[in-house]
């Protein structure tokens, strides 16, 4: 199941003994319990899980207004939405909020997806923040050192202020953790709330190339970096 269903190990576990699992259009609760991919029909939640060897990887530059989910109940518009012409179920690596824009990952690879957004992992993710105000170096500092937010401390691996006028800054951030709306927080605690967010990289991939709403799958060897990345 993780290796064909585009889910960790643990997310598979949970959800055979959840009873979501179904082998030959039979429910299956049993963890462990054997089976031939080529040869048995595998679903989860209805849909067939696939033993294809051809993975599937690929980078959309997500643009602002677009909910990382496969379906809202309210009738908002998804990533999915702009995966039109895909031949395949993926899966994103983490989140981006709605109002967010830039790099976000899809893969079928469950393990890989996991080792990537697991924070234990600690990838890195560039962010372009355009807030209110001018940003001093204090500040960055502030962004550098920690700002205690609820739930826990959240630095900055980097900083730099990019641009700014008279009542606006561009800063750069990269971060290796991925507390909620991370960047969001962390500019609003100095005083200097978003205007605008850009996930710029993630992992050292970018969406350089692609417009808004577009996606491209990754070469061979971006995945093989994907696969060797240590954060």
């Amino acid at each position: 199941m993780a290796q064909h269903g585009g889910i960790s190990r643990r997310q598979a576990d949970r959800s055979i003994l959840e009873g979501r699992v179904q082998v030959n259009g039979q429910e299956v609760r049993e963890l462990g319990l054997c089976v031939d991919p080529e040869t048995d029909e595998i679903s989860l939640d209805g849909s067939r899980v696939s033993a294809r060897g051809n993975r599937l990887y690929l980078l959309l530059n997500k643009p602002a207004g677009y909910l990382v989910t496969s379906s809202d109940p309210q009738g908002r518009p998804t990533v999915f939405d702009l995966l039109g012409g895909l031949k395949g179920r993926v899966f994103p690596v983490g989140r981006l909020d709605r109002d967010t824009e830039g790099v976000l990952l899809f893969t079928d690879d469950g393990e890989l997806a996991h080792r990537l957004a697991h924070p234990r992992h600690r990838m890195t993710k560039g962010y372009r923040a355009l807030v209110s105000g001018i940003v001093d170096e204090k500040k960055l500092r502030r962004l550098l050192k920690g700002i205690q937010l609820e739930d826990g401390v959240a630095r900055a691996g980097a900083v730099k202020l990019l641009a700014h006028g008279s009542d606006y800054s561009e800063i750069y951030l990269e971060l290796t953790t991925g507390k909620k709306r991370q960047v969001r927080r962390m500019c609003a605690a100095i005083g200097h709330p978003v205007v605008r967010l850009r996930r710029s990289t993630f992992a050292g991939l970018s969406a350089e190339g692609l417009r808004c709403g577009q996606w491209r799958y990754l070469s061979s060897a971006e995945v093989q970096r994907l696969k060797s990345a240590r954060g």
